[in-house]
């Protein structure tokens, strides 16, 4: 009985098992059969596909990720529709989910948690760089692979910042409750600071085994979000360090504007930890620094009583000191209200965020909030070429209106010559690629070998090619050698040389310089008998395969010719002769050939000896050692030997 075919997704995605399962779809290892690689295919659950918002929510995922290549980041390759839903296909990543690492393993080492969570932060930051806010984070949408390489996967509520069509507006919940931000949770807008609360959920998870807030339902853990404090991370853990647990407390602080700023800073400060330094994030019982009004003293004379000594009211300093009093409220209410914008004075106005920004976009929004700008311009990826990286000072903060912004903006990436690798290692590749000023890994595809000279695992072309000038942060494909590619021989048998030379060329094979002559009473002279290898092998492509050519003879036709006629015709085939002397039958017969052996159009042997029978008159009798007295000698009637 045959299994039935597996699915064909696009023309080229063959569907295998199902390898995990969620809330919209189902994620399948498949193999592209264009590519010849496996890849994984998510395809949306076949009822929600007619729900126009789950629709647009799966494409929104297939765009936000196809323009996000990070080393911590599941690219993805495709997306389209069949069988009536919609797929996505990604990269094939070998790993296991944090979540099944925290479930089997427990709470994590503190510095393995903080250098995992340090991975997603630097995975987050790139895509808040490109204007996309993941609004998922959780331990289910990272995997670990083997070699220990943190990839975040899963953006599937993403949403573009700044774009106009918001496919979760505002008042529309959507993510996982457990790690919601608490702006997340009252439907309010997010930016890149709600991934990193939830990110601190997901890192006080890793430290303690369970996370920081469970209810009966999504509502009532979104209400503790919103509204509680979790208990400390040291309090269920105490092996949990101290600025650890600090930079936890600030990732998951209730306000956006009390955690870090950006998931940059959240990485910095985890790498501070690891590296053993002192981290910024303050610890919750650190002392803070209190304002303690300053005492004025008393107004020289003034009293709150009589004055005994001369007996009489102090009232006129009461009313002197009340004069005064409102005067300084008067100043405070003038210049504080000019400072705010009142009375004539300069307003303040809110800084916009325009990190991630086109220079030109960026520009415009400064404009328009009567801000001024000064562009300085810094190294930067291709990707972010053009784009603001940093802004001073930072949004939310409050400027005077017409005061300059500063905006660092990503110049182009440099240009740089790319060294040729053809036949380098992959290892002595990648040397030569830093050694030229580029900065990306490179790429690597392996591919059979197609020939006998091609040594494994050694670069075989690459892409761009060599002498030819990219950016420096260029990614450098490599086709590497690896494994053989095997060809079929094909059946030559009754080909001339040339036509199997063409055939084995087509195959990826090779045809051996020299032909190798044999005989075959049945193949004519000068086409192929066989090949060695024989035709059906299966061969690596290159090899050299020999031509096994037939050198049979036929036997011309010599009778009623004359002896010397007879001999130059056999001679001329390659063939060997013996005259026989035999009474002619008649008289007209003297001196030709009357018979031969073999018979004319037998195929033989090259340099094999045809015996021809030569007509003599009755009455000459016989020679001897001719005629029919015996066989003659080899040549012609006993020439020089060898000459036949």
């Amino acid at each position: 009985m045959t299994s039935p075919p597996l699915p064909l997704y696009g023309s080229r995605y063959a569907l295998g098992e199902q390898i995990a399962r969620g809330g919209t779809a189902q994620v399948f290892a498949a193999r592209d059969q264009l590519l010849d690689r496996p890849v994984a295919v998510k395809v949306l659950f076949p009822e929600l596909s007619s729900d126009h918002s789950f629709v647009e929510r799966f494409r929104r995922e297939a765009q936000a990720a196809a323009n996000l290549s990070h080393q911590n980041i599941v690219p993805v390759f495709d997306w389209g529709e069949a069988d009536s839903t919609y797929y996505i296909v990604m990269e094939l990543v070998d790993g296991e989910p944090l979540s099944s690492i925290i479930r089997s393993q427990g709470p994590l080492d503190p510095v393995q948690a903080a250098s995992i969570a340090s991975d997603i932060a630097r995975a987050l930051a790139y895509a808040h760089r490109h204007g996309v806010v993941h609004r998922d984070v959780k331990p289910g949408n990272v995997l670990i692979t083997a070699d220990g390489q943190v990839k975040v996967t899963d953006f599937g509520i993403a949403r573009a910042m700044g774009s106009d069509e918001q496919v979760t507006q505002t008042g529309l919940v959507m993510g996982t409750a457990t790690y919601f931000s608490p702006e997340q949770a009252q439907g309010l807008e997010v930016d890149g600071r709600s991934d990193v609360y939830s990110l601190g959920v997901v890192l006080y998870e890793m430290v303690t085994g369970r996370p920081p807030f469970t209810g009966e339902n999504p509502v009532a853990i979104a209400y503790q979000h919103v509204r509680e404090e979790p208990p400390a991370p040291r309090s269920l853990n105490p092996a949990v360090p101290v600025a650890l647990d600090a930079i936890i407390r600030q990732a998951m602080a209730k306000l956006p504007a009390e955690r870090y700023r950006s998931a940059d800073e959240l990485r910095a400060d985890l790498d501070r930890f690891v590296r053993g330094q002192t981290v910024l994030a303050a610890p919750p019982d650190a002392p803070a620094t209190v304002a303690i009004p300053r005492q004025v003293p008393a107004a020289r004379g003034t009293v709150d009583r009589y004055d005994t000594d001369r007996g009489r009211s102090t009232t006129p300093w009461w009313v002197a000191a009340g004069a005064a009093l409102t005067l300084a409220i008067a100043a405070v209410v003038y210049f504080g209200g000019r400072s705010l914008g009142w009375f004539g004075a300069a307003a303040y106005v809110r800084v916009p965020h325009v990190v991630g920004m086109a220079r030109a976009s960026a520009e415009a929004t400064l404009r328009a909030s009567g801000l001024r700008y000064r562009v300085d311009v810094v190294a930067g990826s291709a990707t972010d070429a053009g784009r603001v990286l940093r802004q001073r000072p930072d949004a939310p903060a409050t400027a005077r209106q017409g005061s300059q912004v500063l905006l660092e903006v990503a110049g182009p990436a440099p240009v740089r010559p790319l060294p040729p690798l053809v036949g380098l290692t992959v290892a002595q590749a990648e040397v030569q690629l830093r050694a030229a000023g580029f900065t990306a890994a490179p790429k690597v595809v392996y591919v059979p070998a197609t020939s006998a000279d091609q040594r494994q695992l050694t670069v075989i072309s690459q892409s761009p090619a060599s002498g030819s000038t990219a950016r420096v942060d260029t990614v450098i494909t490599l086709d590497v050698v690896k494994g053989t590619k095997l060809v079929t021989v094909p059946n030559l048998t009754g080909d001339s040389p040339a036509q199997a030379g063409a055939a084995l060329a087509t195959a990826g094979l090779n045809v051996a310089a020299q032909l190798n002559p044999v005989f075959s009473p049945t193949v004519p002279a000068g086409e192929v008998v066989s090949t060695s290898p024989p035709a059906g092998a299966s061969v690596a492509s290159g090899t050299t395969v020999t031509l096994n050519v037939s050198n049979a003879v036929t036997v011309p036709n010599v009778v009623s010719l004359s002896l010397q006629e007879a001999e130059s015709q056999l001679s001329a085939a390659g063939l060997n002769y013996r005259v026989a002397e035999v009474p002619a039958p008649a008289t007209d017969q003297v001196g030709l050939v009357t018979n031969q052996s073999p018979l004319p159009g037998k195929v033989v042997r090259p340099l094999a000896t045809v015996t021809i029978f030569v007509g003599v008159a009755s009455s000459t009798g016989t020679s001897p050692g001719t005629g029919s007295t015996g066989p003659p000698p080899p040549g012609n009637s006993g020439g020089a030997p060898g000459q036949g």
